[in-house]
C-alpha cells in the first residue's frame, strides 16, 4: 500500500491558495442533497459542523456529552497561537511554521504545518467577530503572551479560560445552524462503528446513551473530530469521558493510525496525591511566562522539605536551582513541553523532588509579583514603595492575568500560590498521533475525514503550547469546508444513503455482539480496575521514557490483561438502558488494543524525538537523539486483526524549506 498525501505542487507559500483555486466545488443546490456526519463537537467538530451547514450541507452532529458545551476543548486554558505580529517582535507566518516544525522535532509534514500557520490569523478574526472576549491592552488592541518553545509573543488568550470562550463562539455558530434545521444534533449519543459501503464511509452505528438504543445513521461522508487518546494512561489531564474509541473504530475499518507513540507529557500539572485519584488537573503553560521553576540545590534541603521540616519560602536564592534557566539559557522556563517535562523528571529521579512522593518541582511567582509590583508603583507615582506595597500591587496584576488558575490550584491543593510556590509535575496531556490524513484531511478510507487532535497531521513528535486550539479551529473553519468538496463533487448523484443496506446490518450485529460479550462476562472486577492496571503499564513502560525491554514487556502484559478483561470484567445493569459502566467498558476495551499499538510503535521507532524518549538514544547531556537518516517518516499502521501484528506503512517526510538539525534551546 502506497500513501498519497496529495500535497499540492509549487512553492510552500502558494500551495494552499493554488489548491483552493483549483479544488472541485459542489453547487448550492446539490449541497442540499448531501449529508455529512460529524462525530465530536469540540472546537474541531463544532466549527466544522457549523461551517458545513452554513455552506448548505445537511449535517448530523454527535457528541456523548449532554451538550457540545461540555466538550473537553473547554479545558484549554492558556491561549491560541496566531502569526499576527501585534507585539512587533519579529513574528511571521514563516516563523510560526518554523517554530511548529522545530517544536515537533521535525516529524511533521511541511505543507500541512505551513497551511496551519497561514490560516492562523483568520481564526482570531473569526473568533473576534463571534464575540470571543480576548484579553486586550489598554489601547484596545488584542493582547498576546508568550508560550513554550518560541521567542515571540503570539498567543491570544481570554484570561485562563481560552478554550471555553472559543468553544462558546463555535457553539453559537453551531446553535444557529441547529435552529435553522441544517444541523441535527444528537447529544448523549456515542459512535460505536463506521459503516463502509463499497469501500466508502457511508455512515455510523451509534448508541443512545440514555436509552441504550442502537441506531443507524447514513451520510455521504463521515468526519471524525473526537479528540485524542490520552486517557489510555488512566491518569491524565483529559476529562474522564475523553476516549479514543471513534478513532480506533475508524482504524479497525481500514483507516491507518499514525505515530501512536507520540504522547505529550505536559510539564505543569498538579502532582499525583494518591491512589484514589481518577484524573489530574492541568495548570496552564501560560504560567511559565512569569513563574520560575526550581528545586533545592542541596538534596538535604529537598529531604527536609519533603519531611515538612523546611518551607520553600525559607530557602534563600543561592540555595535554589532554577534548572531550566541553568540548562537552557536562551529559552529558560519557556522551553518546549517535552524538554521541560524530561528536565523535571531528571531532577526528581535524582532526589530533588519537593512533595511527599518526591515527584514535584516548584513553580514560583515571587519574582513576577515583585517585578509587576514595582512597575505598578511607578505607574501610580509611588516613590520608594515598601515591600508590602510592591507585593500587594504585584499580586493584583498576577491575579488579573491568572486568577482563575490560582483559585483552582488553591481549591485542589489547599495552599495559597500567591504566598507559597505552586508544586507541579509532568502528566499525560495531548496525543500527537492519530488517524492518518492526506492534505485534504481525508483518511485512507474514502469519504472518512479526521480533524483536530483525532488526526496526526500538524504537531510531529511534540505539540507546542497553544497550538491545539489553533489546529482544531483551522481544520474546522478553514480547511475542511474547502477540501471536503473535492470528494463530495462525485457524490451529487448518489442519492440518499440506504441504512437497510447489508453493510449496516453487519456493523450493527457486530456492535451488539460486542455489547453482549461484555455483559455476559459477569466477572469479579470493575472496568476501572482494568483501566488503572493498563494505565500503570503504559505510564511505567511507555510514558516519559521508554526502552526496548520495557516496551516488549508492556506488549506482552497488555495482551494478557486484555484477555483477562474480557473474561473477568463485571458490568452492572443492563444493555438496553442508561449504563455508564457499559459505555466505559467499551472504551477501555479499545484502549487495551490502542495501548498495545502505542508500545509497538514506540519499539519500532529506534530514536528519541519530541515526546518519544527512548533511553537507548540520547546525547551525553541527556537530550533526545534523533536518527533522521532512518526515521524521518510518519509511521502509519494498518489493522490486521491484532495490534501486535499491525502492518507498518511509512510516509517519508521531505524537508525542502527547513534544515533538519538537532533542536537546541540553549
Amino acid at each position: 500500500m502506497k500513501l498519497d498525501s496529495k500535497i499540492p505542487e509549487g512553492p510552500l507559500e502558494t500551495k494552499w491558495q493554488n489548491h483552493k483555486a483549483n479544488i472541485r466545488l459542489v453547487n448550492p443546490a446539490n449541497k442540499r442533497n448531501i449529508d455529512v456526519i460529524v462525530v465530536g463537537t469540540g472546537l474541531a467538530g463544532s466549527s466544522a459542523a457549523a461551517s458545513l451547514a452554513e455552506m448548505g450541507y445537511n449535517v448530523k452532529a454527535f457528541c456523548f456529552q449532554d451538550s457540545p458545551r461540555r466538550a473537553h476543548s473547554i479545558a484549554a486554558q492558556g491561549g491560541i497561537n496566531a502569526a499576527k505580529n501585534y507585539q512587533n517582535d519579529g513574528d511571521s507566518v514563516y516563523r510560526l511554521f518554523y517554530d511548529t516544525i522545530k517544536g515537533g522535532d521535525y516529524r511533521s509534514r511541511e505543507a500541512n504545518v505551513y497551511r496551519l500557520a497561514e490560516v492562523s490569523a483568520n481564526i482570531i478574526d473569526q473568533a473576534v467577530a463571534q464575540g470571543v472576549p480576548f484579553a486586550r491592552e489598554y489601547g484596545g488592541n488584542l493582547d498576546n503572551r508568550s508560550f513554550g518553545g518560541v521567542q515571540v509573543s503570539r498567543t491570544f488568550y481570554a484570561k485562563g479560560q481560552t478554550g471555553q470562550q472559543l468553544l462558546l463562539g463555535a457553539y453559537s455558530a453551531l446553535s444557529r445552524q441547529i435552529s435553522k434545521g441544517k444541523v441535527k444534533m444528537y447529544n448523549r449519543h456515542e459512535m460505536l462503528d463506521v459503516v463502509l459501503v463499497d469501500g466508502k464511509a457511508r455512515g455510523i452505528i451509534a448508541r443512545n446513551l440514555v436509552t441504550g438504543e442502537i441506531q443507524r445513521h447514513g451520510a455521504h461522508a463521515v468526519v471524525i473530530a473526537s479528540g485524542g487518546y490520552g486517557n489510555v494512561f488512566f491518569l491524565s489531564t483529559n476529562a474522564m469521558g475523553s476516549n479514543g474509541s471513534a478513532a480506533w473504530k475508524a482504524h479497525k475499518k481500514g483507516a491507518l493510525f499514525s505515530n501512536p507513540c507520540f504522547t505529550q507529557i505536559h510539564p505543569t500539572c498538579i502532582p499525583v496525591s494518591g491512589d484514589h485519584q481518577s484524573k489530574l488537573t492541568l495548570m496552564s503553560e501560560s504560567l511559565r511566562n512569569d513563574g520560575r521553576i526550581w528545586v533545592p540545590k542541596d538534596r538535604k534541603d529537598a529531604e527536609a522539605i519533603r519531611a515538612g521540616k523546611l518551607k520553600p519560602t525559607d530557602l534563600p536564592e543561592e540555595k535554589r536551582d532554577y534548572y531550566l534557566e541553568r540548562r537552557y539559557p536562551s529559552f529558560g522556563n519557556l522551553v518546549p513541553r517535552d524538554v521541560a517535562s524530561r528536565a523535571a523528571k531528571e531532577r526528581c529521579d535524582e532526589g530533588y523532588g519537593v512533595n511527599q512522593t518526591g515527584e514535584a518541582v516548584y513553580l514560583d511567582f515571587a519574582a513576577a509579583i515583585e517585578r509587576y509590583g514595582k512597575t505598578e508603583a511607578n505607574i501610580k507615582g509611588i516613590n520608594n514603595p515598601t515591600a508590602a506595597q510592591v507585593k500587594e500591587l504585584g499580586t493584583a496584576v498576577v491575579e488579573a492575568k491568572y486568577g482563575n488558575l490560582f483559585a483552582m490550584y488553591e481549591k485542589i491543593v489547599d495552599d495559597n500560590p500567591y504566598q507559597t510556590p505552586m508544586m507541579i509535575y509532568p502528566a499525560v496531556h495531548y496525543t500527537m498521533g492519530g488517524i492518518w490524513v492526506d492534505y485534504n484531511l481525508m483518511t485512507s478510507v474514502p469519504g472518512m475525514f479526521a480533524l483536530g487532535e483525532a488526526n496526526f497531521s500538524d504537531h510531529g513528535a511534540n505539540r507546542l503550547g497553544a497550538s491545539a486550539l489553533m489546529q482544531g479551529l483551522a481544520d474546522g473553519y478553514f480547511v475542511i469546508p474547502y477540501t471536503i468538496g473535492e470528494y463530495l463533487a462525485d457524490e451529487i448523484r448518489t442519492g440518499a444513503i440506504d441504512t437497510n443496506h447489508e453493510a449496516f446490518d453487519k456493523a450493527e450485529k457486530e456492535v451488539n455482539a460486542t455489547i453482549e460479550k461484555l455483559m455476559n462476562a459477569k466477572g469479579s472486577n470493575s472496568v476501572d480496575h482494568y483501566h488503572k492496571r493498563l494505565g500503570l503499564i503504559m505510564w511505567n513502560k511507555c510514558g516519559m521514557a521508554r526502552n526496548a525491554q520495557g516496551l516488549e514487556e508492556a506488549i506482552k502484559e497488555i495482551g494478557e490483561l486484555r484477555e483477562e478483561f474480557w473474561k473477568n470484567v463485571r458490568i452492572p445493569g443492563g444493555a438496553s438502558e442508561m449504563n455508564p459502566e457499559l459505555d466505559k467498558a467499551m472504551r477501555v476495551a479499545d484502549f487495551m488494543e490502542l495501548g498495545e499499538l502505542m508500545c509497538k510503535d514506540a519499539l519500532a521507532r529506534e530514536e528519541s524525538c519530541g515526546g518519544h524518549f527512548r533511553e537507548e538514544f540520547q546525547t551525553e547531556e541527556g537530550e533526545a537523539l534523533r536518527r533522521d537518516e532512518e526515521f524521518a517518516f510518519v509511521s502509519s499502521w494498518k489493522y490486521t486483526g491484532n495490534p501486535s501484528e499491525a502492518e507498518l506503512i511509512k510516509e517519508e517526510l521531505v524537508f525542502e524549506n527547513v534544515e533538519l538539525k538537532t533542536r537546541s534551546y540553549k
